[in-house]
């Protein structure tokens, strides 16, 4: 039985790691999504069985009482949040993630400075790794949490000589490591070395803004697998190794995928400060623009939605502010009613996170097969009547097409410029988070709806049952 034993566990973590490729294979998709998510927790349910009867484990009765506590935090949490604040959760969890994975290297570390052992260089050079590695996702996510709540400035925070002071800190780092592969037993020295991974994290978030979110939170979760992936190295556990990679490997692919939706670089992204500088107005009907704009009331944009064959909704980050996203199911369900094809065109970096209209979405009940992506829409907008941007801005600039001068010009956007005619909801003229006035607004086939998304709506939804 005791030479069956560990064999039985690594043949576990086999199956429970093609569960997790499977699970992402469903994450891929909309539809499958909710599956992929419950197939992918049964693989971690065996792997933390397989791993509770290795026989280094040595306190079932901590680990059970840890469970507990983090299983009865988790269900309160996932029941309690608002799909509103999903992007605030998944920045948390990151954090977390990585705090785990560098704590395993702390008190791995402890562990062997109290036993005298020598601590083998490939088990030092894991640990320094996943130290900074896991430091730098707690603190980032944290602020990226901090951020996205509004509990500090969504803007770029930079301040003279910011660059000069990460390379500072990062040659510590560096400089801590080598004395500690020299000389592995200093626990001054190590103490140190968190620390500083601890502030590389907080100046690695701080100069991002708000708009570039949804590639932040997609590569802190990448970092937070290869914390884990480290943390395997660490105490030798070939699952954690394989969840690890998984998990890094994923999280660097979306956040390509992000980076190629805004035509930017990885590189740009966090070191531009893009979006510190933005344009504002101080009414409704002025922008950065003197151009003259179209404004219409909820009865006038009822009759051109009623009476239209196809309408496209746009939804944005507006919508996910004003909790629209009830609303606008309501108003789609009222035009199907009376013959109207809605459809729905999601962009890749809509919102604060990836995917983050596809949930709220799905939170109203929308069918999935009612969502397009951009590629798919894009060819469409001629054919619609009506386009109805819901709170988006940068993603349905036409700036990004036409003007070489504009710092969104190459980023792929959601063409609603070319539909008959389009209706954007808005509480003002101001701009996006790129900070650049919208060109779509001024167009001769744009009217604008001023107001919060979740009344405008609502008063839509009112006229329409009218006419």
């Amino acid at each position: 039985m005791s030479d069956f034993l560990p064999t039985g566990i690594q043949l576990t973590y086999l199956v429970a790691a093609s569960l997790f490729i499977l699970g992402l294979k469903k994450l891929g998709s909309p539809a499958s999504a909710r599956n992929g998510n419950l197939v992918a927790a049964v693989g971690m349910l065996l792997a933390i069985v397989a791993t509770m009867l290795d026989q280094h484990v040595l306190n079932y009765e901590m680990i059970l009482l840890g469970l507990s506590i983090g299983s009865v935090i988790g269900a309160v949490i996932a029941y309690k949040v608002q799909m509103t604040e999903m992007p605030q959760m998944v920045g948390l969890l990151n954090g977390l993630g990585g705090a785990s994975s560098a704590l395993i290297a702390v008190s791995e570390f402890w562990r062997l400075l109290d036993s005298s052992q020598p601590i083998p260089l490939d088990v030092n050079i894991s640990m320094l790794l996943d130290v900074l590695i896991g430091g730098v996702t707690l603190t980032g996510s944290f602020l990226a949490f901090a951020k996205l709540q509004g509990l500090i400035s969504g803007t770029p925070i930079t301040f003279p000589l910011q660059q000069p002071f990460n390379l500072l800190l990062l040659g510590s780092y560096l400089a801590g490591s080598a004395y500690l592969i020299r000389t592995p037993d200093s626990l001054p020295v190590f103490l140190g070395v968190v620390a500083v991974s601890l502030v590389l994290g907080v100046m690695f978030v701080l100069p991002i803004g708000g708009g570039d979110m949804p590639v932040v939170i997609s590569l802190l979760n990448s970092l937070s697998g290869v914390a884990a992936a480290a943390a395997g190295f660490v105490v030798m556990n070939n699952m954690l190794i394989i969840a690890g990679a998984l998990v890094g490997a994923s999280g660097l692919i979306l956040t390509e995928i992000m980076c190629k939706a805004m035509n930017r670089s990885l590189f740009s992204v966090l070191f531009s400060a893009f979006g510190s500088v933005s344009t504002s107005s101080g009414g409704a009907a002025a922008g950065a623009s003197d151009q003259p704009v179209r404004s219409i009331d909820a009865e006038e944009g009822a009759m051109m939605l009623g009476y239209a064959r196809s309408v496209v909704i746009v939804p944005g980050y507006g919508m996910a502010v004003a909790q629209a996203q009830h609303s606008v199911r309501e108003l789609a369900d009222q035009l199907e009613r009376m013959g109207v094809d809605v459809k729905y065109a999601i962009h890749p970096v809509a919102g604060r996170m990836p995917g983050h209209m596809n949930v709220l979405l799905a939170e109203a009940n929308v069918a999935y097969t009612q969502l397009y992506d951009m590629e798919d829409i894009n060819p469409q907008f001629e054919q619609a009547d009506v386009a109805l941007v819901i709170g988006a801005n940068d993603v349905v600039n036409p700036a990004a097409r036409s003007d070489k001068n504009s710092p969104i010009y190459g980023m792929p956007i959601l063409e609603v410029d070319r539909a008959k005619q389009t209706i954007v909801i808005k509480r003002s003229m101001s701009a996006g988070f790129a900070g650049v006035d919208n060109e779509l607004f001024y167009k001769a086939k744009t009217t604008m709806l001023f107001g919060s998304a979740k009344d405008m709506v609502a008063k839509l939804v009112s006229e329409v049952k009218q006419l």
